[in-house]
């Protein structure tokens, strides 16, 4: 199993930004799916995640700005940017829960994407 993420860039200030992180590979399901988020000097944060049946949570540092959706027939997860701020500079992750049988379940991991903000 793969994730392979995308989207990641330079955008200024009160700009937007849409990243993406796709699954494949020998997929049975996919559980909840998230994105985390890490800089220099800072521990690794959880941004937002999402459940299969699209429940979504997100740090209190992001609510209102960011969105975290999922297209399960594609086995991508989205997470659109909105407002973004300096502080939201970091090198960007996605995981994944995954079945790839029904008794095996394991964690999975993008490879980061890096966005940055700044004028």
């Amino acid at each position: 199993v793969q994730l392979q993420a995308s989207g990641g860039g330079l955008v200024q200030p009160g700009g937007t930004l849409r990243v993406s992180c796709a699954a494949s590979g020998s997929i049975f399901s996919i559980g909840v799916m998230g994105w985390y988020r890490h800089s220099p000097g800072k521990q690794r944060e959880l941004v937002a995640s999402i459940t299969s049946g699209g429940s979504t949570d997100y740090a209190d540092s992001v609510k209102g700005r960011f969105t975290i959706s999922r297209d399960n027939a594609k086995n991508t997860v989205y997470l659109q940017m909105n407002s973004l701020k300096p502080e939201d500079t970091a090198v960007y992750y996605c995981n994944a829960d995954v079945r790839t049988t029904y008794a095996s379940r394991e964690v999975h991991w993008g490879q980061g994407t890096q966005v940055t903000v700044s004028s």
